[in-house]
């Protein structure tokens, strides 16, 4: 059966602004590695005749300087408040297991760190997007309005290859405490998603 999901995304990484790897995988990162934490805030979702709306699904990764090497270290947080209905088919949509954006990562992760449940608080307002998962991740990214543009727009990237969406809008972290499943980082540069899609 089908599963369709949509809501509001962000994330940040361990790269100076911008991120490389966001201009194309294949490219290193700025340090040795890529870090980044990826936020889906689920406004409405269904998973094979499960209702997941209102649900939030948090991913940790560590990944090589050149992503496409793969070999990538990755930990899943799913919301306290889930089923364990709930639980099962989130953690099959992002591992993979249903098709989907995931999927297409998944021979590039090289190690699973495991799934917990946790409480995970998030915020929106305006252009500032905020993450707390019990006490391992707590970070704020701001959308990035450039200099001169009078109408409050953030700048857009478009055209890139992430499983989110092709085209996203450039932040940059104002706070960030991370060190969750042996991954630790300081967030830096940041991309959001007002409207993410997913379908499968």
């Amino acid at each position: 059966m089908a599963w369709k999901l949509s809501g509001k995304f962000f994330e940040t990484c361990s790269c100076e602004l911008m991120c490389p790897c966001n201009l194309s995988m294949d490219h290193g990162a700025t340090y040795d590695y890529c870090r980044v934490v990826l936020v889906f805030d689920i406004a409405k979702g269904d998973v094979e005749g499960v209702d997941v709306s209102g649900l939030v699904v948090a991913a940790i990764a560590d990944t090589p300087k050149v992503m496409t090497e793969g070999n990538w270290r990755l930990g899943m947080f799913i919301d306290d408040k889930a089923s364990e209905d709930q639980l099962g088919k989130l953690v099959a949509v992002f591992g993979g297991q249903l098709g989907g954006p995931m999927e297409a990562l998944g021979p590039l992760v090289g190690e699973m760190l495991g799934v917990e449940r946790a409480p995970i608080e998030v915020v929106h307002d305006g252009l500032r997007h905020s993450v707390k998962v019990g006490d391992v991740i707590d970070f704020e990214v701001e959308e990035i309005v450039p200099f001169g543009v009078t109408t409050g727009e953030p700048v857009r990237f478009s055209g890139m290859f992430h499983p989110v969406a092709s085209d996203m809008i450039m932040a940059e972290a104002k706070r960030s405490r991370i060190n969750a499943f042996g991954i630790s980082y300081e967030g830096k540069t940041a991309l959001a998603k007002s409207d993410f899609s997913w379908a499968a």
